[in-house]
Order: C-alpha cells, then sequence, then structure tokens
C-alpha cells in the first residue's frame, strides 16, 4: 500500500471511531456537565480538541508500524485495532450507562492494551511507539476523572 494510502486508511479509522463514539454519546452529555467533578477537570471544549490529536497520533503510529513490513506488523495492529474498541466502549460504559466504576475497571483494561501496544510498536518502529505515550498519559489521568467522578457522584 502507498505511503500515503496507509496514513490515510490508519487516521481515517482512528477518526471514524472518535465521531462514532462522539455522535452516540452526545445525548448523554448534558448528564455529564450536571455531575460533580474533581478540581482538576480541565473544560469541556478540551476534550474533543484533546482525542481528535490523539486519535491523529494513533493513526500515525499504525501507518509507521504498517510500513515498517516486519513480521510483527500483524500482532501490533491487532493490538491497535483492540484498544481502539475497548477506548470506544469506554465512552458508552462512561457517558451512556453511567456506569462510573464499571467504567473506571474497564479504563484499567484500556491502559493494559495501550502499554502493550506501545511496547508492540516500540519493537518495529520508536517514533510510532513515542506518538502513544500521550495516550497512555490523558488515560491515566482519564483514570483520576473516572475514579473521582465515580467518588464524587454515588
Amino acid at each position: 500500500m502507498k505511503t500515503w494510502v496507509s496514513y490515510v486508511l490508519f487516521i481515517g479509522i482512528a477518526i471514524f471511531t472518535e465521531v462514532i463514539s462522539g455522535a452516540l454519546t452526545s445525548g448523554s452529555m448534558k448528564t455529564y456537565e450536571l455531575l460533580q467533578k474533581p478540581p482538576l477537570t480541565p473544560p469541556g471544549i478540551l476534550f474533543p480538541i484533546v482525542w481528535t490529536v490523539l486519535y491523529l497520533l494513533m493513526g500515525i503510529g499504525a501507518a509507521r508500524i504498517y510500513q515498517t513490513g516486519a513480521a510483527e506488523v500483524r500482532q501490533a495492529l491487532i493490538l491497535w485495532g483492540i484498544q481502539l474498541a475497548v477506548s470506544f466502549v469506554w465512552s458508552l460504559i462512561f457517558f451512556n450507562a453511567g456506569a462510573f466504576l464499571a467504567a473506571f475497571l474497564w479504563l484499567l483494561l484500556l491502559w493494559g492494551l495501550v502499554l502493550a501496544m506501545i511496547l508492540s510498536f516500540r519493537a518495529l518502529d520508536r517514533t510510532a511507539a513515542l506518538l502513544q505515550i500521550p495516550y497512555l498519559l490523558w488515560i491515566t489521568f482519564a483514570g483520576y476523572l473516572n475514579v473521582s467522578i465515580w467518588r464524587l457522584n454515588p
């Protein structure tokens, strides 16, 4: 696959996931706004901006991995796809179901998958792995927000 096509494909998959997730959870945003939130909660406008950047980095990283042509590409991209699906489901658990404890436990699974993906990427392309570090940091911060919301909104 040509270089630019792989970038378009993987970034497109990541952004499409974000768009569908946003569409499915948009009806829950008014409820979210009413929740008690911890002191370090960023303004709401920041979330879609950060997630868009993270999905772009995910797509760029996956395209770089694909282009290595190494034997381990399939395993690395399977991890990429699984973590993307788990991230998608987290939004539904947290926002639509309002199951904050379950969402936090699901987020722990996501955190582990993203770490595994980073390690898998690192074996093939160091830059692709480094591009995922902001995602892991954001998920760590999301864990703080998630567990705090669960504790503040019994």
